[in-house]
Formats: structure tokens, sequence, C-alpha cells
């Protein structure tokens, strides 16, 4: 089964990708909008990366759902399972491609945090940005069912890191 794309080698167009999106999906949170954040390994120069834009919405509420989510599928978007009390998340698939993922969270949810310093490990340590590309390049060659596998198999990486992080940051 296959990932929801493929892997490919960073793509210097993915920064202005997010702009444009950011730009777009903005208007649809009014006032509880806090900031948009570009996470996801393509907010990481020189990263390989399944091309799929994540973008995460800060927000201080989660005010008139039904209102967003008309919003967001107006745009494309398919709201997907929350994926924790506060974390909501939307898909955007073109011609059956993941293009874009958006995580839509509270202030101050652990997500937000979590994501933002990953983002920022990888970005300032090359020794971990090339030993997680060479992880996500392994896990699709060997992978059998899917993306959710590929999630799975990733996360202990990422867990372990950010684990370490957090201790040493203490």
């Amino acid at each position: 089964m296959a990932l929801t794309s493929k892997i490919s080698h960073y793509d210097s167009r993915w920064p202005a990708l997010f702009v444009t999106e950011k730009e777009r999906i903005a208007k649809g949170f009014g006032a509880e909008l806090v900031d948009i954040y570009h996470v996801g390994s393509t907010a990481v120069p020189g990263l390989a990366a399944k091309p799929e834009i994540d973008l995460l919405v800060e927000i201080s509420a989660h005010r008139n759902e039904p209102a967003r989510d008309n919003f967001m599928s107006a745009l494309g978007y398919v709201r997907g399972s929350d994926l924790s009390a506060g974390h909501h998340f939307y898909r955007r698939d073109v011609d059956g491609v993941r293009t874009h993922k958006v995580h839509v969270c509270i202030s101050g949810h652990w997500q937000i945090e979590r994501m933002l310093r990953f983002r920022d490990l990888l970005r300032s340590d090359p020794v971990i940005r090339q030993q997680y590309q060479d992880l996500k390049f392994e896990l699709e060659a060997n992978n059998r069912d899917g993306i959710a596998e590929y999630l799975a198999k990733k996360a202990p990486f990422i867990d372990a890191l950010m684990g370490s992080r957090a201790s040493s940051a203490k």
C-alpha cells in the first residue's frame, strides 16, 4: 500500500506554497486565529519529504466549527478525525494525491510546542536531519501497510529526540 505521496528531495518552492496556503486558510479562522506556522518536513530546508505542506494553525478557541468546516471544505479540505482533544485535522488531496495537511490546535496545546521544537531541531542540526531523512527513505522503501505504518515506525525516532531534548532543557 502506498504512502499518501512519494518522498522527494527538498523543493525550494515549498516555503512559497506554505505562504500561499496560509493566506487562503487564514480567513476561515477569524478572530480566533493566533498564528499559522509551517511545520513538518517541508518546513526544513534541505530535508527530503512527502511533498505535503503541513500547516499548524494556533487558535484561541474552537468556535463555530461547522462554519470553519464548511470554509475548509470550500477550499478542498476534508476534516479528519481529531488527533487529540483540542487538535483538529484537515487534509487536502488533488487528483488522489495529498498536497496539504492542516493541524488546528488551541493555544497551549502540547502539540504546538512539540511540532515547532522538532522543526527547529531539524533545521539547526544537520546530523539529526540526515538521520531522519535516511529513516524516512528506509521506511518508504520497506512500507507494506501505508501511511499508518510509516507514521508508527518513525514515531520512536521523534519521541526519543523530543524526550531527550525535553529532559536536557530542564
